[in-house]
C-alpha cells in the first residue's frame, strides 16, 4: 500500500471541503494521518475517503444552510425507500425486476398491468435519426437520445396536452424512440417481436444477446425506473410544476442526469473495473481513481442505503450466476473488499451498471444510456403527479446574501 498514489494537502482539503487550517487541525487531533516529505504533506486517499464518509454521517446543517440533504419534502406516489429496501407502489423491486420492463413501465404510467406490453416509436423517428447523424463524431449515445427528444416533440401534434392518457402514450413512444434512434450493433433479434431490453442491448453491444443477457439488462431498466426525489427527478418535477410538456420534462431530467455525481457515475466505475479485469492490483486501481477524481470512489456509497444498495445486490447476483461474467464479478468483489476494509462503504447501482456494461462488451458510457432510458419513465410518472398539483408550487424564494 505504501507505493499507492497519495493526495496532496490541497487535494485532501478540496475533497473534504475544508480549509488547509482545518485539515491540519484534523491531523493534530489524530483524526487523519499524514506523511511528511520534502514536497510537503501527503495523505492516504482511502483513509481520506473513509473520513469523508464519517463526516457526512455525523454532520448537521447550520440554521439556514444545507448539508446537501433535501430542502423540501415532496410527496410521491410510486417509489418508496424504507428500511434499506426499494418498492414501487408497495411491490418489492426484486420481484418486479423479473418482469418485462415495458410491463412495469406501463403499470407505472397508467396503473394497467399488461404482460404483453410493447412500446413503439411514433412519428419523428426518421427526423431523430437524421439529427443524430449530423452530431459531431465525439457525440455519445446519450447525446443522440437528448437530440432525439426534441425531434419527437416537434413531430407530436399533441405535445402540449397534459391529459394523463395522452402523456402516458407519448412517454411510451418517446422511450421506444430513444432506443430505436441508436444504431444497431449486435446480431439479429431472437424473435419477431423483441422487447425493449433486447432492442436496447443490440444497440449497446456488438454481441448477440443471450436470454440471460436480456434478463440482466431488463432488470437494470426496472431497477432504475424511479428512485425517490433524485436531483434529476427534482429538475423534472420543477419543469412539470411550470407545466412544461412531457418532452420538456425529459429534457430537464436529462440535463440534471448529465453529471459525474449522478447519471454518469457508472462510466468511472466501468473504467475502474476494467483496470482490475486487465490484471491491475485492485488497491492501486482504487487509489488512482480517488486521486484522479478528488472525490468518492466511483460506484460506492449511497446515503439512502447505509447497509448497501439493494439494486446493486440484485444485479450482482444475476451477474455472478452467469459463469461467462466471472472475471468481471471477481473484479467487482476484489474492489469491494478493498473499499469495505478501508472505508466501510458498500457497492451501489453505479458499480453494478459499470460491471454489466463491461461484462456485456458495451462501451463505458452504456450505463448512462440505460439509466436515461429507464428514468425517462420515472420522470414522466412524476410529471403526471405534478400536473395534478397547483402550478409553480416548486418555485422557491431566493434569499439575497450578496454585498
Amino acid at each position: 500500500m505504501d507505493s499507492l498514489p497519495r493526495l496532496t494537502a490541497e487535494q485532501t482539503a478540496e475533497r473534504l471541503g475544508v480549509k488547509l487550517e482545518t485539515l491540519y487541525a484534523y491531523v493534530a487531533r489524530g483524526r487523519l494521518g499524514r506523511v511528511r516529505t520534502a514536497d510537503g504533506s501527503s495523505f492516504d486517499p482511502l483513509e481520506v475517503e473513509r473520513f469523508a464518509a464519517s463526516r457526512r454521517r455525523q454532520s448537521t446543517a447550520a440554521p439556514g444552510h444545507s448539508d446537501g440533504r433535501p430542502l423540501m419534502v415532496i410527496e410521491t406516489r410510486f417509489a418508496l425507500i424504507d428500511d434499506g429496501e426499494l418498492t414501487y407502489r408497495g411491490r418489492p423491486v426484486d420481484e418486479l425486476a423479473r418482469e418485462p420492463f415495458e410491463t412495469v413501465a406501463r403499470w407505472a404510467l397508467t396503473g394497467e398491468w399488461d404482460a404483453a406490453a410493447r412500446f413503439r416509436s411514433g412519428a419523428g423517428l426518421d427526423a431523430a435519426r437524421d439529427v443524430s447523424q449530423v452530431l459531431p463524431a465525439s457525440a455519445g449515445d446519450r447525446d443522440r437520445q437528448l437530440a432525439a427528444v426534441t425531434a419527437f416533440a416537434a413531430a407530436d401534434p399533441l405535445r402540449a396536452s397534459l391529459d394523463p392518457a395522452v402523456v402516458a402514450t407519448a412517454a411510451e413512444r418517446l422511450v421506444a424512440g430513444m432506443v430505436e434512434v441508436l444504431p444497431e450493433l449486435g446480431g439479429g433479434a431472437s424473435g419477431a417481436d423483441p422487447d425493449l431490453a433486447e432492442r436496447l442491448f443490440r444497440r449497446l453491444s456488438h454481441g448477440t444477446p443471450s436470454p440471460a443477457d436480456v434478463a440482466l439488462l431488463n432488470a437494470a431498466l426496472v431497477l432504475l425506473l424511479d428512485h425517490d426525489i433524485a436531483i434529476s427527478t427534482l429538475a423534472a418535477r420543477a419543469a412539470a410544476s411550470a407545466r412544461a410538456t412531457p418532452y420538456g420534462v425529459v429534457v430537464a431530467g436529462l440535463g440534471a442526469l448529465d453529471s459525474p455525481l449522478h447519471g454518469n457515475a457508472s462510466r468511472a466505475a466501468y473504467r475502474l473495473l476494467d483496470r482490475v479485469v486487465s490484471g491491475e492490483d485492485p488497491a492501486r486501481a482504487v487509489a488512482d481513481a480517488v486521486v484522479a477524481t478528488h472525490g468518492p470512489v466511483p460506484g460506492f456509497g449511497q446515503p439512502l442505503y447505509p447497509d448497501g444498495d439493494p439494486r446493486a445486490r440484485i444485479l450482482f447476483g444475476m451477474l455472478r450466476a452467469d459463469e461467462r461474467h466471472s472475471a468481471v464479478a471477481a473484479a467487482a468483489k476484489a474492489v469491494s473488499e478493498v473499499i469495505r476494509d478501508r472505508t466501510g462503504a458498500h457497492p451501489n447501482v453505479d458499480l453494478a451498471l459499470g460491471a454489466l456494461a463491461l461484462a456485456a462488451g458495451m462501451r463505458d458510457d452504456a450505463g448512462e444510456v440505460v439509466f436515461a432510458t429507464a428514468r425517462t419513465v420515472g420522470w414522466i410518472v412524476h410529471a403526471l403527479d405534478e400536473y395534478a398539483q397547483p402550478p409553480l408550487r416548486l418555485r422557491p424564494v431566493g434569499r439575497y446574501v450578496g454585498p
